[in-house]
């Protein structure tokens, strides 16, 4: 049982509710207890209570990351359960759902329940299992989804890699309509892809390296729509990068078929532009994109087409980013960024108000999954983020606590420090900066 706490003085950020005010939050038993007065009265007399100043700071529900991957079990020298959630929680995020494409991949029940038990013995915070689509995301033959549901898994998808074939997509469409959970397709078309490692565009010709064309995506997304809307099957859209998908997103929506949608701070603050230095820390997939479909970007995340913001969390070793561009992995880390980066990308231009980007960080990403939370309503557990908006950090990836530290964004100044998380009222994270000072 954790001690009871109240932060105190902080400006209460619970967008889902509609509050923003400087007040008190109680916590008690691992729960929302009340904010101010509204809480009961014998708690806020209670002596016991550690009382920690957040004077100046933000303080909202925990955030939500509905794209991690924690590579355990099978890659374990990339990170490990432990060592991500660690991370996570340094960036604020207090439940992240990991994706299945480890080694084996989580495509049966044995291995869903090992990482449902490693999260329990070594996780700092809540980890929402995924399931793959396919067995060993192979494209060929579908999982078990009712038995792989009911030992935990929140959604199915074999990201990495899409769901080809059509007909496997609409079965699985079909199948997991009862069971209320969405598949989250990794929107590429595999032909159109080939072997490609940047955008197609002005940047791949200058460079030499060979292009992904955007409509590697949107077909994708295109034929997503009509299945969806044929069977009445949730689509999640990850990563989203291009813009035809952003429209396409928007048309479905129009149409009332079940699609959503998220996107990575990485595609909003940068283009293709990134890749001319040949960093292999800007190769990720889907590829940095051009200028415009950033600007598609930023408007989807602002009229609600792109439904939650997300990170896709994906850690490699030194040995492995360290060599030429065309043979390194795709993907950066972006657990530790996050919350700077978009606060970068989307409150400091005056695209969202701070509020709204909370809201895509914590009650959007638990909607797109069916699941209710992400709100501080007295009695839900008690998984809190603290931040000062203002206060500025320098990002130094020596610093992370991921195992990994392939990124482009190493001597960026951001702002969003994270003073403290909570997981079920206990603290997971506590910043060695004081709340309230710079």
């Amino acid at each position: 049982m954790t001690n009871p706490l109240c932060l105190r003085g902080g400006r209460v950020l619970d967008p889902a509710r509609g509050i923003d005010r400087v007040q008190d939050l109680w916590i008690e038993d691992g729960k929302i207890a009340g904010l101010g007065e509204d809480a009961p009265a014998a708690l806020r007399g209670n002596k016991a209570v550690e009382i920690i100043d957040v004077k100046g700071a933000v303080v909202c529900p925990g955030l939500i990351d509905i794209h991690v991957h924690l590579r355990e079990p099978g890659q374990e020298e990339k990170e490990t359960i432990a060592t991500g959630t660690r991370a996570a929680v340094r960036g604020g995020f207090t439940t992240v759902a990991c994706m299945p494409n480890t080694s084996p991949p989580l495509d049966d029940r044995p291995r869903v329940e090992y990482v449902v038990r490693r999260a329990r013995e070594s996780g700092a915070c809540h980890v929402l299992p995924i399931g793959a689509v396919t067995i060993g995301q192979e494209g060929n033959a579908l999982v078990e989804f009712e038995d792989l549901a009911s030992a935990g898994v929140i959604a199915f998808t074999d990201d990495g890699k899409p769901v080809k074939n059509a007909e496997i997509m609409r079965r699985a469409l079909e199948l997991t309509k009862p069971l209320g959970v969405p598949i989250i397709q990794h929107a590429e078309d595999p032909d159109l892809k080939g072997n490609g490692v940047v955008h197609e565009g002005w940047v791949s010709t200058r460079t030499g390296l060979k292009g992904i064309p955007d409509t590697a995506e949107s077909v994708m997304v295109a034929r997503d729509a009509l299945l969806a809307e044929a069977t009445g099957g949730r689509v999640h859209v990850a990563h989203m990068s291009a813009a035809r998908t952003v429209e396409i997103l928007r048309r479905a929506k129009e149409r009332g078929i079940p699609m959503t949608g998220e996107t990575t701070p990485h595609h909003l603050v940068l283009t293709d532009e990134a890749v001319a230095t040949y960093d292999t820390n800007t190769k990720m997939n889907p590829p940095l994109r051009s200028a415009r479909d950033r600007e598609a970007l930023l408007q989807g995340v602002v009229d609600g087409t792109i439904d939650c913001l997300a990170t896709d969390h994906a850690p490699h070793t030194d040995i492995d980013k360290d060599g030429d561009f065309d043979n390194a992995p795709f993907g950066i880390v972006g657990l530790e960024t996050a919350l700077g980066l978009y606060l970068k990308a989307l409150v400091e231009p005056k695209h969202l108000s701070l509020s709204d980007l909370i809201l895509r960080m914590t009650r959007n990403p638990l909607a797109v999954l069916g699941r209710e939370g992400g709100t501080l309503a007295a009695g839900l557990p008690a998984d809190v983020t603290v931040f000062d908006p203002e206060q500025r950090w320098t990002v130094r990836a020596e610093e992370f606590a991921s195992k990994a530290k392939n990124m482009p964004f190493e001597g960026w100044e951001l702002s969003g420090t994270i003073l403290l998380t909570l997981v079920g009222g206990r603290i997971a994270y506590r910043a060695e900066v004081p709340a309230g000072r710079a």
